[in-house]
């Protein structure tokens, strides 16, 4: 499968199988389109008719039939080679990838289903994910580390989340559990690698300075302007709290030494120029930082629609030529969604199968029940099992083993397979009942940004 598309006047050709990426000129980008379905005749024959007119200097000599019939043969050579027009050798292995063990590498813990802001867009309903306000207990808490360590098989390095809610509002059970979980990592040989995600209300002194010590990464929310954090981040009395929180980003950004952290807003239909939100973070000194599309109901005022697209794609183009731009400046800025390896990046399996919920990946509720992740919280068609018995529902585990890209229609010709690896399986449940779908808008999003991605390493290359 190949790829093409022209963007910010590069013309580029991705290799969907074998990962290659070609930047070329035109004559040989229209020869590629035609390589599969025409003759070496026909090509030559239509691309001397095309460019019969064109300047010899355009591309450094007179566009003839040695001109083509040398593309031509580069052409070859790369499909010789394997690096373009490959096929797919991994439909197979995923056969053997589904009869894998079950091995839990990952919880995400609510340690707080409440929360000090009424974000318009929270799909937690106010942190309390459809049940109760609750806070984990240390207890629960500490069933789950032993769960996860039981669990892990002979994984050596475990990650959990803090979440929410807002995990802060119940920050002593989180240091407790930490100082847990250092202590059953010299017992188990295991490597716990903490994070946080917090909306930064509570964040003081004494909060960053423990996060400093523990958390791999920490996750701060905010959406952007100050117009737009206030309207969809107000706190419950309804006034805004962007000026609460700014400063406090700030302070905590530069204590981590702009590393190890990112400032995670979202976008909505209100503000389809989010790539304006995306500049301001950065010049609020922000280095890390990743601003997402809304997932919401159609009849949701903020929700994006399929009319949106358009001006969403172009915002992406504008973004990713700004990023160039700035690139080895001192206004140079990470944006989450175009980070992208090229050379190594995720082994097969997670290209194949995401981000594993459901089966390597877990959420964890204050009252200890086990759910495929955290956006299935409070469905009970998904409650697994609890910390304490385990997973009682082998079943859901099994379905998710299944849910890759290979399993989804949507996904099994689409060029971006191997790097969105099928999509989020909650959003294509929410919108279509079923985890083996995918949602449209996303996906649409997904592919852009994939694009702009690779178009920034190309300028990059081109820079170097």
């Amino acid at each position: 499968m190949v790829h093409q598309y022209k963007n910010n006047g590069y013309n580029i050709v991705l290799d969907v199988n074998s990962g290659a990426i070609h930047v070329v000129d035109d004559v040989t980008y229209d020869a590629i389109a035609m390589y599969e379905e025409s003759d070496r005749d026909t090509i030559v024959k239509k691309l001397k008719d095309k460019y019969k007119e064109c300047p010899p200097d355009a591309f450094g000599g007179k566009v003839d039939e040695a001109y083509i019939c040398e593309a031509l043969d580069e052409i070859e050579q790369l499909r010789q080679r394997q690096e373009l027009f490959t096929q797919d050798v991994y439909e197979d292995y995923i056969g053997d990838f589904k009869r894998r063990p079950t091995v839990v590498k990952a919880l995400c813990l609510h340690i707080a289903h409440d929360c000090n802001l009424k974000c318009r867009y929270c799909f937690a309903d106010e942190g309390e994910y459809h049940g109760k306000r609750e806070l984990m207990s240390f207890e629960v808490g500490k069933a789950a580390l032993d769960f996860l360590i039981a669990n892990s098989g002979s994984r050596k390095n475990l990650e959990v989340d803090f979440f929410g809610g807002e995990p802060t509002m119940n920050f002593q059970v989180v240091k407790d559990l930490v100082a847990y979980g250092r202590e059953q990592e010299k017992i188990h040989d295991k490597k716990f690698r903490f994070t946080l995600t917090t909306n930064g209300v509570l964040l003081n002194d004494e909060i960053m300075e423990f996060a400093n010590r523990e958390m791999g990464n920490v996750v701060l929310s905010i959406d952007g302007r100050r117009e737009i954090h206030d309207y969809m981040r107000p706190a419950k009395g309804g006034q805004g709290s962007y000026d609460t929180v700014v400063p406090k980003f700030q302070k905590f950004a530069d204590s981590r030494n702009q590393n190890n952290y990112y400032v995670r807003g979202t976008f909505t239909h209100h503000n389809l120029d989010f790539s304006k939100d995306v500049l301001h973070l950065a010049k609020l000194g922000f280095k890390q930082i990743s601003v997402e599309p809304v997932v919401a109901r159609e009849t949701d005022d903020y929700a994006i629609r399929e009319t949106d697209l358009e001006q969403l794609f172009a915002e992406y183009d504008a973004l990713a030529a700004e990023m160039v731009k700035r690139h080895g400046t001192d206004q140079d800025f990470n944006f989450f969604h175009f980070m992208i390896d090229l050379e190594g990046g995720p082994c097969v399996a997670k290209r194949l199968s995401g981000c594993g919920s459901g089966t390597e990946y877990l959420a964890v509720t204050p009252a200890g029940d086990l759910y495929p992740c955290h956006q299935f919280v409070g469905n009970e068609k998904f409650l697994m099992g609890n910390v304490f018995d385990g997973v009682v529902r082998t079943d859901i585990s099994d379905e998710f083993k299944g849910c890759n890209v290979y399993a989804k229609e949507k996904c099994r010709e689409c060029f971006a397979k191997f790097y969105c690896s099928g999509g989020c399986a909650a959003n294509s449940y929410n919108f279509h009942g079923d985890i083996h779908n995918a949602y449209d808008i996303g996906c649409a999003l997904q592919k852009k940004r994939v694009e702009c991605a690779i178009m920034i390493k190309a300028a990059l290359a081109e820079n170097n």
